[in-house]
């Protein structure tokens, strides 16, 4: 990419991906150059700055981008297009071993993401066919922009067994820290615990999702909207 560097060789974790538990995953820190994701996190947009689409219910209380409408500045657009670029998906190819990945250019509940003090993201398993493109869902890519995050704010992203009976393993989004993973109809995964941040410190991400024309038999599943169970 012409504006991002990665620091890592995606080849050298491809086996931690492939074998990891509960579901095929890896946890990256500092894969990016520290000063683009200061650009990106010096200009992501407070809750009163931008149309932000608001979620508050009991599955999940947060923030998501609205593409349509957001005014957000030219250096965070050019990193999201960086992450839709043709040097983004080889990479993540090479880490996956999922061959033909396919952007999504509507950022379909992608995007930048911001969670206020007191919200959360229950246990789920996310929708598998995108609206619009008719694409299955193959890879979630999650960048946070955490600077300072202490232990006792929580907000750690869950990934919990197939089984969605329990979490294995408890994820704290502090900056630059970027967690990669597959997803299938048993990917559980979430941020059920409401956020314990002080006032007006809100956990902040970037969110990516993948596509294939197609997927293997034995993970294909009729269409169907996010599957939340806790």
């Amino acid at each position: 990419m012409a504006s991002l560097k990665l620091n890592y060789d995606a080849r050298a974790f491809r086996d931690i991906y492939i074998n990891a538990e509960p579901f095929p995953h890896v946890v990256l820190d500092d894969l990016f150059e520290s000063e683009a994701l200061d650009t990106v996190l010096r200009e992501f947009p407070a809750p009163g700055d931008t149309q932000w689409m608001r979620f508050d219910n009991p599955l999940e209380k947060k923030l998501g981008y609205y593409h349509e409408r957001s005014r957000i500045s030219s250096n965070v657009r050019n990193f999201l297009n960086d992450m839709n670029s043709f040097e983004m998906l080889l990479w993540l190819e090479a880490l996956t071993g999922i061959d033909g990945l396919i952007p999504d250019p509507y950022f379909g509940g992608g995007g930048l993401h911001q969670i206020e003090p007191g919200g959360f993201l229950k246990v789920h398993a996310d929708f598998n066919v995108h609206p619009k493109l008719k694409l299955d869902r193959r890879l979630n890519m999650l960048i946070y922009l955490n600077k300072e995050w202490r232990e006792e704010y929580g907000g750690h992203l869950e990934l919990w067994d197939r089984g969605g009976r329990e979490p294995r393993k408890r994820i704290l989004p502090i900056f630059n820290r970027t967690v990669i993973f597959s997803t299938t109809d048993t990917s559980f995964h979430g941020h059920p615990h409401p956020l314990t941040s002080p006032p007006g410190v809100t956990r902040k991400s970037v969110s990516l999702y993948y596509y294939t024309a197609g997927r293997p038999p034995e993970e294909s599943s009729m269409p169907h909207d996010t599957i939340f169970i806790s």
